[in-house]
């Protein structure tokens, strides 16, 4: 390597080392909060289930209609983010979820339980391909695996707060006249407000408007995106319908929809079918969930790293939700509580890092212009498969009185998910040889 390119590299190394230090830990204690509130309703669900007779049905309507209220406003929202800029929108965003979500205490009937659930998914919509858009002005390729599944890893993280909290949460049931189920919306509900505050006070807009990094490592990150543009080619239309025709962004869209509508479904309900097959009381299931997260943090760090160095997102992507099928169809035999416990662990190792993995390549596959609404659209798909997955986990579990149809059906969409990733991989490559052989 010439004395110029070590040069260069030292550059690029110090403004992807602030940058990371500077973005990264705002972003991931944002997305904690936004993962934490979309799912908490899976530890609430044994209490409120059974305090306001929700029928398994009941819940996985409610639960999945957070994603259809996401997915609808999807595209508007980063249309408004590109518009405001990420950090007053992603702020703007966090206030009103953190607000709705704390307002899921006051829930009484199944009809408010659909339209805050609903709303929730309104306010949150934008958040994550807000996130991803806002990226790709800061992280080259080389970098960009690192960056996301560093913030990706509040996911993970989401489960052991809540493993840890929930359990104390729920134990609260009768103080102050509340539900144990009410405490834990309030207390997992209120403090987003605040974090969406300071996303507005700290967040920076853009490399070129901040003083932390100096010219030299400035230019660096802009030349490294350019170059990352030539790779893909420039867009054919700036117009939205156009974008949204884009056969990678459907294509991703499809593979959203699988492992996504397969990961949060089970992620819904994970604390029930865990207590069902292993007979442990639900304390004890937090517990288990925590130990998951902590697991599923490291291994996501570490498959993001391979990832990066590797340059193959895609690969690992597959291999991840094929373990995740396997995992689902052991848990659904559930030949023992030890096995039981033992493949959720192997689950909970790698279901993260394959949305993480797929977020970090979409802007590998579509021109700059095209993130913001592409992003939103392909997340938009996704939520599709979240919330009508949720549901039809609800409608076979009270028409069969057990889990077994709904991990079926989530294994088998988790598998389509892995093959759906290998073609995506054949595309992308292939689209990168003929770049660099013009």
């Amino acid at each position: 390597m010439a004395a110029g390119d070590d040069g260069r590299a030292a550059i690029g190394a110090a403004a992807m080392r602030k940058t990371l230090w500077r973005i990264i830990p705002l972003i991931l204690v944002a997305y904690l909060f936004a993962y934490m509130d979309r799912v908490n309703v899976s530890f609430a669900a044994a209490e409120m289930n059974a305090d306001l007779k929700f029928s398994a049905t009941i819940y996985g309507l409610g639960s999945g209609l957070f994603f259809l209220g996401y997915a609808l406003f999807e595209i508007p929202s980063n249309l408004l983010l590109v518009r405001f800029g990420a950090p007053p929108w992603i702020a703007r965003i966090m206030v009103t979820w953190g607000l709705l979500s704390a307002g899921m205490m006051f829930v009484e009937t199944p009809m408010q339980f659909y339209v805050l659930r609903f709303l929730l998914g309104v306010a949150e919509a934008g958040f994550f391909p807000g996130v991803i858009t806002y990226f790709a002005l800061w992280f080259p390729p080389c970098h960009r695996s690192r960056a996301v599944s560093r913030f990706y890893i509040a996911g993970p993280l989401a489960s052991v707060v809540m493993g840890a909290m929930s359990g104390w949460l729920l134990s609260l049931d009768g103080t102050a006249g509340m539900h144990g189920w009410q405490w834990l919306f309030l207390a997992q509900g209120l403090p987003t407000v605040f974090v969406g505050l300071a996303v507005l006070a700290f967040l920076p807009d853009s490399p070129a408007t901040v003083a932390w990094l100096d010219p030299a490592e400035k230019e660096w990150i802009a030349e490294e995106l350019a170059r990352e543009q030539r790779l893909i080619g420039g867009s054919a239309s700036h117009d939205m319908l156009a974008t949204l025709r884009n056969p990678r962004v459907l294509m991703f869209g499809a593979i959203g929809f699988t492992c996504i509508g397969a990961g949060i479904t089970f992620t819904l309900s994970a604390p029930l079918v865990l207590a069902k097959a292993t007979g442990l009381p639900i304390a004890e299931i937090g517990y288990l969930t925590a130990v998951g997260g902590l697991i599923g943090t490291a291994a996501m760090l570490a498959i993001g790293n391979r990832a990066d160095h590797s340059g193959d997102r895609f690969f690992y992507a597959s291999a991840c939700a094929g373990v995740t099928a396997a995992a689902m169809f052991v848990i659904m035999l559930a030949p023992s509580p030890a096995v039981v416990v033992g493949a959720y662990l192997v689950l909970a190792t790698v279901l993260f890092s394959i949305s993480m993995l797929i977020a970090s390549a979409w802007t590998e596959a579509l021109p700059q212009r095209e993130i913001a609404v592409g992003a939103a659209a392909i997340n938009t798909i996704s939520q599709v498969g979240a919330f009508v997955a949720p549901f039809a986990w609800g409608v076979a579990t009270d028409a069969s009185g057990s889990y077994t149809a709904g991990l079926a059906g989530t294994g088998l969409m988790m598998a389509a998910s892995a093959l759906l990733i290998m073609v995506m991989r054949g595309q992308v490559r292939a689209q990168a040889l003929r770049a660099a052989a013009v």
